[in-house]
């Protein structure tokens, strides 16, 4: 899949394709869903697959500070994309310009003469244009002038609710990372900069990576079963939150203890899937106990991350 930033030089093969225009934040299964309908559209028109996103979201622009912390950076969300066959992604750079398009404009310039858009596919939520004036009744309106196909696709449920980039953010918030691996369409993944720690963890045979600069939300307090993947293999891994008050640190840090691996990881980026709660942060009467819970901590996560394979 390719990824373009500079819409004035898009593509001619992309042009004339299914597009879905949104945030696609997480890519979970409900996106999936606009994605299949995308399939089946271009397979009609014989055209491409193309996701028009922006970066960052308007309102971070907008509304800084009502913007929720992202679940994806631009890189992983054209990976998980790419894994639904998408020819292409669009990460058109959020300008006043653009903002400042009404629903028409927006619609005449970047759905019609941008990306000579053959067929659309959208959530019935779907709003755009400046001060989201425009939604599906307009979008349903102006598709029928320009004789577009246009496609609304409903919703996913899931346990009586949809499934939305907002309730996995909630629920990542909560620690409910097995719930947002359940909406995903793979697992809630972080990344940051490994970084030097107190290296306690190694006295006591469970060295740990520590994680700074993450720029997407972080889980809840507490220990997770999770995985990385380093050079085309696959470690399990167990991942901790939070402070340590074993040691009477109450400091929020990430750390992560790879199992079976040995090396160097300090000033290397690092990517973290999370899979399962364990437990809670507690402190421990001293470092044998602590130890003797990290044991079962990591047979728990082995256990896990040899359940779910590469999914």
């Amino acid at each position: 899949m390719e990824i373009i930033h500079d819409i004035s030089a898009f593509p001619q093969r992309y042009r004339g394709g299914a597009v879905s225009i949104g945030n696609f934040d997480g890519v979970h299964r409900g996106h999936a869903r606009i994605i299949e309908c995308l399939h089946r559209l271009a397979e009609k028109i014989a055209g491409p697959v193309v996701v028009f996103t922006f970066d960052p979201h308007p309102v971070r622009i907008l509304r800084p500070e009502q913007a929720p912390p992202p679940l994806t950076w631009t890189n992983r969300k054209a990976e998980l994309l790419s894994a639904l066959r998408v020819d292409a992604m669009v990460v058109y750079p959020t300008d006043q310009h653009i903002l400042s398009l009404g629903p028409q404009e927006f619609f005449q310039q970047i759905v019609c003469e941008s990306l000579s858009t053959r067929a659309l596919a959208e959530g019935p939520n779907f709003c755009f244009g400046c001060d989201r004036a425009g939604n599906v009744e307009t979008l349903i309106e102006l598709c029928k002038d320009g004789n577009i196909p246009l496609q609304i696709v409903e919703p996913l449920l899931d346990g009586g609710e949809f499934i939305s980039s907002s309730r996995i953010r909630k629920a990542i918030h909560n620690g409910h990372v097995d719930e947002a691996r359940r909406l995903l369409t793979q697992p809630y993944r972080i990344r940051g900069m490994v970084t030097h720690g107190a290296a306690r963890g190694a006295k006591i045979g469970f060295p740990t990576a520590n994680l700074d600069a993450i720029d997407t939300l972080i889980p809840a307090e507490g220990v997770y079963a999770g995985r990385i993947i380093r050079e085309d293999k696959t470690y399990a891994a167990a991942i901790n939150v939070g402070p340590n008050p074993t040691f009477g640190e109450h400091v929020h840090k990430i750390e992560v203890h790879i199992v079976d691996f040995s090396g160097n990881l300090y000033g290397e980026p690092l990517e973290v899937d999370f899979l399962s709660r364990l437990r809670d942060i507690q402190p421990f009467e001293d470092s044998e106990s602590l130890k003797r819970q990290l044991d079962l901590d990591v047979r728990q996560t082995r256990g896990i991350v040899q359940s779910l394979g590469s999914h």
